[in-house]
């Protein structure tokens, strides 16, 4: 089995380096940078992809494909040996090995153009890359990379942590997670046609920030999107027909298992036999320290498995059992209609993500998708809590079928939506998914948080929904009348200010604040020092008291009084959205629609980290092309120097997205620049 995975191995790398014409591949770049890729096939527009992805971001890829070879940790030290580690651990190249043979022979290809781009823009830019000997790349080391990204966005790290005794728990609803997208069926819009919102809440910048790019080939593939770097195909976006978004869906995805160890070796009980503990060493190299340091990671039947003073403990997740999450969305952004997105869907390659989706043909469509296992449903099983791993009866290997999924197509009501919360509050009441039709150990979320209780506030008031309204609705800043935050904070808004001098200004403008996250509101501003005040301290759900809230509006009061000489300052000069030789005040909060998460710096002020990245607002005609308008945070590139560092972010702060087209010809006769990447060799 070793020799029939090297030869494997072997013979993936000879595809990954074979000869490519690039030259049948054309990249357009519009006003604002942002690519347009043509070619012949999917492959050669893949090619391009990954060509113009380089041009702007070689750095980001790089750090993502490093995770693949195990070499992070030579690129960014300690912080990267980890991810290293975390991917061995997780098998995610053996994964990659095994299941690469389950691609069909056209994504294939697309891969193989895509690497072949890569690897191409390596060999033109050595001075760029980042570790030595790290090029060429392989389908394995891509197919790895995304595997180990999948496990992390699926929760991996966090579980691991928690195992290994060193992480601290996220409060739910206190984090920088959060994405919105909303559908609204034509019966409910003036026009006639669908709306559509594509607005996930990522990291403003690094490996997992959203990059725009058009893609369009002769083989029916014209897709504009987004990705993360290293995506071969768009992510979330619109074709001629169709568009879709994503948001994060919070249920069980992963599961914890304590072993029965025998003390004496490295033995744990399963059905009765004592089995030995798979062990391998990792050789772990980081950057700034000259010798290999080895590490042992384990595994068992139920995968990765990590040993600790409290015991031994496994962790299973559907994300490093396959390797067709790519091939997926390579499928979606060709689908034509809902009958052939839905079987790209069943393929289950994503081992998570809310889709929320609409056509020019009156469909609008809610799924809380991911790869879910078949548990054991005894009772006596707490699967949210540390499972028993003694026995196959916890053991599981079969996932539900699409169908058996919480989905909701075409509902009375004419809208869908998803905000990170319940897939059971999907759209409005008497309309909804019914959750006890679902597998109960799947974990599925049923609350409310605070963007899906203020959406359902705006458009329940609405009959028929206007572009406008869909827009204001979008860019909408204000917190809903009843706060749906874990910490309860009523406390705050029944103190009487009068009872205390030194906080009464202080809360006198928190409470008299209308809720809305602007740039000029002084309540804002003290809003999100209480915010961060509140989350950095508080776990579980729980009420506040009022000694917490006095010292927390002394601590307002001192920060402002540290940093600013004065109270009462406003959101704008408190939180800044900063690039290169551009800094703005910025407006948004945690958990408000138009959402903002921001770091404080050492100025006191609080820098725009996630939240409102890259935004698409789409509507469907019956006849034509879809109308597309995106903007992005920051730029089309992430190099300094570019003209496009930070060329989108005064359009994006004042909320004018600019119109986009699929249409090759217009993008053409349009384009500020035109080229195929076999000139620039």
């Amino acid at each position: 089995m070793k020799i029939l995975l090297v030869s494997l191995g072997l013979l993936i790398s000879m595809t990954a380096i074979a000869q490519w014409d690039s030259s049948k591949t054309t990249i357009a770049r519009d006003s604002l940078g942002v690519p347009h890729i043509f070619g012949k096939t999917d492959a050669d527009v893949a090619y391009g992809l990954a060509w113009a992805h380089a041009e702007d971001d070689f750095k980001d890829i790089q750090y993502v494909l490093l995770t693949g070879k195990g070499m992070l940790g030579k690129a960014i030290g300690k912080d990267g040996a980890k991810a290293d580690y975390a991917a061995a651990l997780l098998r995610c190249r053996d994964n990659a090995i095994e299941k690469q043979n389950t691609l069909s022979p056209g994504f294939r290809k697309v891969l193989d153009g895509y690497i072949k781009g890569i690897n191409d823009y390596a060999n033109m830019h050595p001075e760029e890359v980042l570790v030595k000997k790290a090029f060429p790349a392989t389908i394995t080391d891509y197919l790895s990379a995304v595997s180990f990204s999948l496990c992390i966005i699926s929760g991996a790290d966090k579980v691991i942590g928690n195992v290994m005794g060193n992480n601290v728990p996220v409060l739910p609803g206190f984090n920088s997670g959060g994405s919105n997208a909303y559908a609204i069926h034509p019966s409910k819009t003036t026009t006639g046609e669908a709306f559509l919102a594509i607005n996930s809440h990522q990291p403003l910048e690094g490996p997992v920030a959203w990059y725009e790019a058009h893609i369009q080939s002769d083989e029916g593939l014209n897709i504009i999107g987004a990705l993360f770097p290293g995506g071969a195909t768009v992510f979330a976006g619109v074709n001629e027909n169709l568009g879709w978004a994503h948001t994060v869906n919070m249920m069980d995805k992963i599961d914890v298992f304590q072993l029965k160890m025998n003390k004496e070796n490295d033995h744990y009980e399963f059905d009765g036999q004592w089995l030995p503990l798979e062990s391998r060493k990792v050789k772990l190299k980081v950057k700034g320290i000259p010798v290999t340091i080895k590490k042992s990671a384990y595994w068992s039947k139920y995968g990765a498995t990590v040993k600790t003073k409290n015991g031994t403990f496994a962790i299973r997740l559907t994300a490093n059992q396959d390797v067709k999450a790519v091939e997926q969305w390579w499928m979606m952004n060709k689908a034509k209609n809902f009958t052939e997105f839905y079987q790209a869907l069943s393929m289950q390659g994503l081992p998570m993500m809310n889709i929320v989706y609409a056509d020019r043909y009156d469909t609008v469509f809610y799924l809380s998708g991911g790869k879910m296992p078949i548990r054991n449903n005894d009772p006596g099983i707490n699967w949210s809590s540390t499972v028993p791993g003694k026995s196959s009866a916890t053991l599981w290997d079969r996932f539900h079928p699409l169908n058996e999924l919480p989905q909701l197509l075409n509902p009375v009501s004419g809208y869908v939506y998803n905000t990170n919360h319940s897939p059971f509050l999907a759209t409005a009441p008497g309309f909804n998914i019914d959750p006890s039709k679902y597998d109960k150990t799947s974990g599925y979320e049923t609350y409310h948080n605070n963007r899906s209780y203020r959406f359902y506030e705006m458009i329940s008031s609405k009959d028929k929904v206007d572009y406008a309204s869909f827009v204001n609705m979008k860019y909408d800043k204000k917190l809903p009348d009843m706060l749906q935050y874990p910490i309860h904070t009523d406390t705050l808004w029944l103190l009487n200010p009068a009872n205390d001098s030194a906080t009464a200004e202080v809360l006198e403008t928190l409470q008299k604040w209308d809720r809305v996250a602007d740039v000029d509101s002084k309540g804002a501003a003290a809003f999100l020092l209480f915010y961060q005040y509140v989350s950095n301290k508080s776990r579980g759900t729980r009420i506040m008291n009022k000694k917490e809230i006095y010292e927390i509006l002394n601590r307002i009061k001192a920060h402002q009084l540290k940093y600013f000489s004065r109270t009462g300052i406003t959101l704008g000069e408190l939180q800044r959205h900063s690039r290169g030789n551009k800094d703005f005040p910025v407006w948004g909060l945690p958990d408000v629609l138009m959402a903002m998460h921001s770091k404080e710096q050492p100025d006191g002020r609080f820098r725009a980290m996630a939240g409102e990245s890259f935004i698409q607002l789409v509507r469907f005609p019956k006849n034509g092309l879809p109308i597309i308008e995106s903007i992005n945070c920051y730029g089309a590139s992430s190099k300094p120097g570019s003209p496009h560092y930070n060329d989108q972010m005064e359009r994006y702060l004042q909320q004018k997205p600019r119109e986009v087209s699929l249409d090759k010809q217009t993008v053409l006769r349009t384009a500020e620049r035109i080229y195929n990447p076999e000139g620039l060799k």
